[in-house]
């Protein structure tokens, strides 16, 4: 059962008034978003869960070879021995297995029919946008400085680009964001062209940081 918001809600994490503005851009409304927001989380939770196994796994037997250890160019094994991979003293993944927690937990709220209040999704961009900062330190690192590709951590990143993006323009859709009319109809009609633009950005600097690499395996 649910009750209409009265000036008390504003202060409460769930409201139940419906959002009826059809100006929105189709991915921006309630069941849509939720569903971008449960395969992105799963997806990376799932990459997050494999690198903490195999992480233990090497704990257990320094000689274990990871699934992903496929030469010595992309080998997750490699990445692991790196002080890189355990920046704040433990294991990176443990950091997505929470954070896509977080995020696949809201959506199944919101499939269920939970609507949150605004501080609620200014709380989860700014979640989103400092793990896209680290992201980006990541790449950074793995292909300027380790010279080594992880595959699942490249699948984690797979998903914060559009995690990211579709929830920065959702955000602005909904008015969480101050903008112009005009920013937000252009960032919502062209989202989907930003993250392949990203997505074909990312694979070209993979390709020519490691394109003598490989032409010479």
């Amino acid at each position: 059962m649910t009750y209409p918001a009265t000036p008390d809600d504003e202060n409460e994490v769930l409201v139940t008034e419906p959002n009826n503005d059809t100006s929105l851009p189709a991915f921006a409304h309630h069941r849509p978003f939720a569903l971008i927001l449960l395969v992105t989380g799963i997806i990376g939770w799932v990459a997050s869960g494999i690198l903490v196994l195999e992480r233990l796994a090497l704990y257990e037997d320094a000689e274990h070879v990871t699934t992903c250890d496929i030469n010595a160019l992309v080998s997750c094994g490699k990445v692991m021995g790196t002080w890189q991979s355990e920046l704040f003293g433990f294991p990176n993944p443990l950091i997505g297995i929470v954070a896509f927690a977080v995020v696949i937990t809201t959506a199944m709220a919101m499939l269920a029919g939970a609507r949150f209040a605004d501080w609620y999704w200014g709380g989860l961009q700014a979640g989103v946008s400092v793990g896209l900062l680290f992201i980006i330190w990541l790449w950074y690192q793995a292909l300027f400085v380790i010279h080594i590709l992880c595959l699942y951590c490249m699948v984690v990143w797979a998903m914060m680009i559009p995690l990211f993006i579709l929830l920065t323009v959702r955000n602005l859709a909904h008015g969480l964001f101050p903008a112009s009319a005009s920013v937000v109809r252009f960032s919502s009609h062209w989202a989907g062209t930003l993250i392949a633009v990203v997505y074909v950005a990312v694979a070209a600097s993979v390709f020519f940081s490691f394109y003598s690499d490989f032409t010479s395996l």
